[in-house]
Order: C-alpha cells, then structure tokens, then sequence
C-alpha cells in the first residue's frame, strides 16, 4: 500500500502545474493513504539525485538539485531590484502581517508610496489579505506563498530571528531590553478575511493525445 502511495503522489507532483500541499495530495488519494510517511520516503528516496523533493510554503515539488543548477543557467537581462522603500515595506509587512498602510508608515517613520505598495502587489510578494475591525476599515497586507518561494522559506517561521539578525548585522547590540521581533505567525482577532475561494490545483493537460472524433469538424 505505502509503495502505491509513493507512486501516485509521484505521479502527482510530476503532472502538477504547480506545488501541492498535502491536502491537495490527500484529495486524490484513498482515504487511509499516509500522505505525510509517502512524502518523506520519497524526500529521502530523491535525496542526492538531480532532481529533488522539496517543501515550498508548505506545498511539494520536484525540483533541480542546488548544485545543478549551473547547467541551467544562461545569460539573460537582470531583472529591476526592489527599491530600498519597497525591501523597508516587504520586511515590515513580513513580519507585521496583517498591518495597515497607516501601521507601515508608523514603523517606517514615512509615508507609504502607494507606488511601493503597488509593485509588491504586481510582484505578487504582497496580498490584501483583509480589513482591520476600526473605523475606516483599512486594508491589511500579508505576505503570499510566492514570497516564500522567492526567499526559499518553507513557512513564516522561517524568517530569521533576533539571533540571527544580530549575528548578520541587522540589529544594533545596544537594543532597549524590551525589544522584541514580531511573530508574523501570531493569531490576530481584529481582522476580518476577504472572500478568496480556494481553487482546485491545475494539471498539465496532453492537447495531442485528445479523442480522434474531437478534432474532425
């Protein structure tokens, strides 16, 4: 059964358009199917080979060894780099999510462009996650999967901490003894959700192989 199993999510992530969660897995699997064992011996099965499992955003895929990934390397226009404002924005919105414009431009000690804000929309790094119970009901932002994807974080957690940030240089040593990094997974109950219904995950589909009588007019 465990070997079946192996196989089918196999033959899932391999047709997927895109990463799968384990809940997309389960979906499509029997209902006693051991997702999570079948990811983890196919984890180790792949491990070391040139193509591997890995766990983006909490979703599954297959993807090139980091060593390999030279030989699919090729010569191409840099692409624009985020402006100072906009990496200032990312990182508050990353670890103060969900935060308003308004509690953006209290962390920052400037006004937010709407400009900023708008090419981290357009990046797709940033969503409008939903509105924060106070009058005028602002907007809140949140980071998105492709953020993750993006800084190969496999969640929120990830992000690095105090610790790491003063090893790295980020924050100064001589901090006021009551500083502390957000959490951004933290649960907040003053924000209501916007209406953003699930869609199934998508498949890669063989238009060559349709049914002959398909294509006669």
């Amino acid at each position: 059964m465990s070997e079946a199993v192996e196989r089918a999510i196999e033959a899932l992530l391999f047709a997927a358009a895109g990463p799968l969660s384990a809940v997309d897995l389960s979906q499509r699997l029997p209902a006693d199917a051991d997702v999570g064992a079948a990811l983890m011996a196919l984890k180790a099965r792949y491990a070391g080979r040139g193509v591997e499992l890995a766990c983006v955003a909490d979703r599954w895929r297959f993807q090139t060894a980091a060593d390999l990934a030279h030989l699919m390397t090729e010569e191409r226009e840099e692409p624009r780099r985020l402006s100072k404002a906009a990496q200032e924005t990312l990182a508050i919105i990353a670890y103060h999510q969900p935060v308003t414009r308004a509690e953006i431009e209290a962390v920052r000690g400037v006004q937010a462009s709407k400009g900023t804000l708008d090419v981290l929309l357009e990046l797709g790094l940033v969503r409008m996650r939903g509105r924060r119970r106070t009058p005028g009901r602002p907007v809140t932002y949140g980071t998105t999967d492709a953020f993750l994807e993006h800084y190969g974080l496999a969640s929120l957690a990830d992000l690095p901490g105090m610790a790491e940030m003063k090893a790295a240089g980020l924050l100064s040593l001589d901090l006021p003894p009551d500083f502390a990094v957000p959490d951004p997974t933290a649960v907040r109950d003053d924000e209501d959700p916007l209406d953003m219904t699930g869609e199934a995950p998508e498949f890669h589909t063989d238009f060559l192989g349709g049914d002959e009588d398909s294509s006669r007019s």
